[in-house]
């Protein structure tokens, strides 16, 4: 320590200045905006009178070596606290292929993969829980699929599609009711040369705080969930394929950019016998 406190050079000289200015006269000075005669003719009665002072302390060298040292620390510490803010459409996305069954989709790289939930494939978001992917076929020995188009215009499908989501939501509680729509329904080439369609439709759950009320005003009505539900619909290998996209409404709405992206890179593929 000794050595390093030599080594230093002799205490700082810090400079701290002050002005002392007469009483200010009509034209205040703007400094180098003009030359020094034409300062010195607008600006005399407080440019001549101002003078300057200084003040010099010195610093001991103990204490620069322990400002020195305390502000590499801060630094430091800052430098590994710094929070991370997610931003909006900035997701980094893994591929999931799987060539048996012919399939392919993109799907963020944070989600996880939930085994034994009925779907071929499904992954999850592990801080939304409403938010997941899966993939479902039809049964290539029920089907034989040729074209997207043997089910129909896409306006057609999306009411297949609806029709799907609500029976599979069918619940036997008391006073539970659903309510839908299907949002849009489209068609598109992708970069493979197939035919695939798009379908959004939302679906809201309500449900009496207290079923088994006797008086209707016990029986008050809430909103349990509301979802958007997105399917792309894809023909290969004579199976229908559905990629299926559930976000809540309000989630969607931050990550639309990011779900459209999973939809756009669905791609069903030929498997060889």
């Amino acid at each position: 320590m000794a050595r390093i406190l030599d080594s230093l050079p002799r205490p700082l000289q810090l400079v701290e200045s002050s002005t002392r200015r007469s009483k200010p006269g009509p034209f205040p000075c703007r400094g180098n905006s003009m030359t020094s005669s034409a300062a010195s003719a607008r600006c005399p009665p407080l440019c001549s009178h101002s003078e300057t002072t200084t003040k010099a302390f010195a610093v001991p060298r103990r204490k620069a070596v322990a400002l020195i040292l305390s502000g590499c620390i801060f630094s430091e510490l800052s430098s590994h606290h710094q929070p991370a803010y997610a931003q909006p459409g900035s997701a980094v996305f893994r591929e999931y292929i799987d060539t048996f069954d012919g399939y392919s989709f993109k799907y963020p790289q944070s989600w996880i993969q939930v085994r034994g939930a009925g779907a071929d494939i499904f992954f999850r978001d592990p801080y939304v829980l409403d938010e997941n992917i899966s993939v479902e076929m039809s049964s290539p020995s029920s089907s034989k699929y040729k074209s997207v188009d043997d089910l129909g215009p896409p306006e057609e499908a999306g009411k297949k599609v609806l029709r799907q989501y609500l029976t599979e939501f069918m619940s036997t509680r008391l006073g539970v009711r659903r309510e839908s729509n299907i949002i849009s329904t489209s068609s598109r080439v992708a970069d493979d040369g197939r035919l695939y369609y798009q379908v959004e439709v939302n679906i809201k759950s309500y449900a009496n705080n207290n079923e088994l009320a006797v008086m209707p005003q016990d029986r008050v009505v809430r909103l349990e969930w509301d979802r958007r539900y997105l399917s792309v619909l894809g023909v290969e290998n004579n199976r229908l394929y559905e990629l299926r996209l559930q976000t809540p409404e309000n989630v969607f709405v931050d990550e639309e950019d990011d779900l459209r992206q999973v939809m756009d890179s669905f791609r069903v593929n030929k498997v060889s016998v």
